[in-house]
């Protein structure tokens, strides 16, 4: 009989553990958010079957009680995107749901071994250029690609998410500025962060300076990459200069892109420094080595009291 109540009394203890476990992973119920819609799922149009049920499954389409779907083709990319192939091949998927005004954009790269090149801070700058704003955007691919796919998807998803039509100008600088931004990743020898985090803070000042022409902007540029001491050689530099005029001339409401571009920052330094600080907290660690020195004082407090000799061990 003890050693029935051992046996019982260790489940009941390791159930009792493992149930919040599962509570905070299993498929929470939503509600249908009856004021913004449905989350929408694009995919691209060349997924198999097989690869369909795999982005379904890494967007996590089954934990939504409703959902609309569309299929991205190279006839968007054209669409989109000035002289682009119509024959390109699509397969980077995205589920896009809307938030209030103000909420600003939350980017989840959820397979980042096959998202190769666009990072979540290149998409979301890219799609404040292109006039998307408050929402919750999940990037998906079944396969090695570098990404730049899904956001013609979320164009697509966004228009039809909304009732809204972007500007083609404004989605083709977008577009731009997403190739931009791989460009120097690739050639520059700084990292896909620095990138980021050169072209949010260039846009930052143009938004503050509102420069009226190209040499403007020109200045602007050359102020951030020395601030930022960051080398590009000529050409990568013409490369960022000729974008951000581009930029400048966009019909583009500026006094709220400050506010905008800072949101991608913080919101992206918050949702990684909390773990990061957590994981670095002595202090953490300590609770956690006490739960459990805590449960095995428990355990053995059960059998201290216990007249029989310990079984023998293999």
């Amino acid at each position: 009989m003890k050693k029935i109540f051992a046996i019982f009394t260790t489940l009941l203890l390791m159930v009792s553990i493992m149930v919040p476990a599962q509570a905070s992973t299993g498929t929470p119920t939503k509600a249908i958010n009856e004021k913004l819609g449905v989350p929408i799922v694009v995919y691209g149009a060349n997924l198999s079957e097989a690869e369909r049920e795999q982005m379904k499954k890494a967007l996590g389409v089954d934990q939504e009680p409703e959902f609309d779907e569309v299929t991205v083709s190279g006839q968007d990319l054209a669409k989109y995107v000035k002289n682009s192939n119509p024959n390109s091949r699509m397969y980077s998927s995205a589920k896009i749901t809307r938030q209030e005004e103000g909420e600003g954009l939350i980017i989840n790269i959820v397979t980042p071994e096959n998202i190769t090149q666009v990072t979540a801070e290149m998409y979301a700058n890219a799609m404040l250029t292109a006039g998307i704003k408050d929402a919750i955007v999940d990037v998906a691919g079944p396969k090695p690609v570098t990404g730049h796919s899904a956001l013609v998807g979320i164009y697509k998803a966004y228009e039809v998410k909304t009732g809204e039509t972007l500007d083609p100008e404004r989605t083709d600088v977008a577009s731009d500025e997403l190739s931009v931004a791989t460009t120097l990743a690739e050639n520059s020898n700084i990292s896909d962060e620095q990138v980021a985090n050169l072209l949010t803070e260039i846009k930052k000042a143009i938004a503050e300076q509102s420069p009226a022409t190209k040499e403007e902007v020109q200045q602007i540029v050359e102020e951030q990459l020395s601030k930022l001491e960051i080398n590009l050689s000529e050409t990568d530099r013409q490369l960022l200069i000729d974008l951000m005029d581009k930029i400048r001339q966009l019909n583009i409401d500026f006094s709220q892109w400050s506010d905008q571009l800072a949101d991608i920052s913080t919101t992206l330094q918050d949702k990684f420094g909390e773990i990061g600080n957590l994981m670095q907290d002595e202090g953490f660690w300590q609770s956690v080595k006490n739960f459990f020195q805590n449960i095995m004082d428990t355990i053995s407090s059960w059998f201290g009291s216990s007249d029989s000799e310990p079984e023998t061990q293999p």
